[in-house]
């Protein structure tokens, strides 16, 4: 398996943008059988360089996020990025899961503050890490690991103090070692711009500042997942998913659309690559793939 650091050098070299696409590990038997049966197999007609799989809040999906990510890695010759986060884990506890997935020919690890089961404010396991720069930088004390880390080009929805002191905390992350930042979803393409020429310009990063990507599927889904994560919904994309209502069908089909639109905007303008949200579901994203000639 590849370090993810190497595989954003050798596209860059080729001038070629990075594919990833995240996953999240289903909470049901069904839900793996349709991961990893027909979603996964679909997904792989987008030429993905590595994929990327969850850990639920409070570490909930610790073991499976790792199953997933030795499924990916063992039947799809795959490299994979598996999501480590702070929350309810002790210092010790970080370094049996780093050894586990050292075990596992896992090179690569997203190193994520996460969120606390239930929602509610974060507070630090006994023992373990307040940020995440500290994990990452216990991360690259413990062996070598690419390490990636979360940019919030809209700011951290938790971060009372605004946006650029939480993308000051984004320097930090990258000080302590972090090689390569994976933005949260966004719809609008100027505040990817402002946030990538703030990191570059004004707190000098050079590491790969990649895009999240999410094709809608659902008006109804993306609003609650937008008032979660606390990315906004532009006015004129509202305005559209207000005339959709309910219409999956035509929600899809403009979601695929949209996504398409502002992919070639990002790549145009520099963009290292596209980090898509999936969903579990691979016919958006496979679509937009083959929209941008990349499949």
């Amino acid at each position: 398996m590849q370090f993810i650091r190497d595989i954003y050098a050798a596209k860059l070299a080729a001038r070629r943008p990075v594919i990833s696409l995240e996953f999240f590990p289903p909470k049901t038997d069904e839900g793996d059988r349709n991961l990893f049966d027909r979603q996964l197999p679909a997904l792989l007609a987008a030429r993905p360089d590595f994929c990327s799989v969850t850990y639920g809040a409070g570490g909930s999906t610790r073991d499976k996020t790792l199953m997933i990510v030795d499924r990916i890695q063992r039947q799809h010759n795959l490299t994979a990025l598996a999501h480590l986060t702070c929350v309810n884990h002790t210092r010790e506890e970080v370094r049996a899961l780093l050894e586990k997935i050292s075990a596992l020919n896992c090179k690569n690890i997203l190193a994520l503050r996460g969120d606390p089961p239930g929602g509610g404010e974060f507070q630090p396991a006994p023992g373990g890490f307040e940020f995440s720069a500290q994990l990452v930088k216990f991360i690259r004390e413990q062996g070598d690991f690419s390490t990636g880390v979360a940019g919030f080009p809209e700011g951290h929805i938790a971060n009372k103090n605004g946006k650029h002191a939480d993308w000051q905390h984004l320097k930090e992350k990258v000080e302590a070692g972090a090689d390569f930042i994976v933005t949260q979803l966004f719809f609008d393409n100027a505040d990817y711009f402002e946030f990538r020429d703030h990191l570059t310009q004004k707190l000098g990063i050079n590491v790969p500042i990649v895009p999240g990507i999410v094709a809608i599927v659902s008006a109804t889904q993306i609003t609650k997942f937008t008032q979660m994560c606390g990315a906004k919904i532009p006015p004129a994309l509202r305005q559209k998913l207000d005339e959709i209502g309910t219409d999956d069908e035509a929600a899809l089909q403009f979601g695929i659309e949209y996504a398409t639109r502002q992919c070639e905007e990002l790549l145009r303008a520099g963009a290292p690559g596209l980090h898509f949200y999936t969903l579990n579901k691979a016919h958006s994203t496979v679509q937009v793939v083959k929209n941008l000639g990349l499949a």
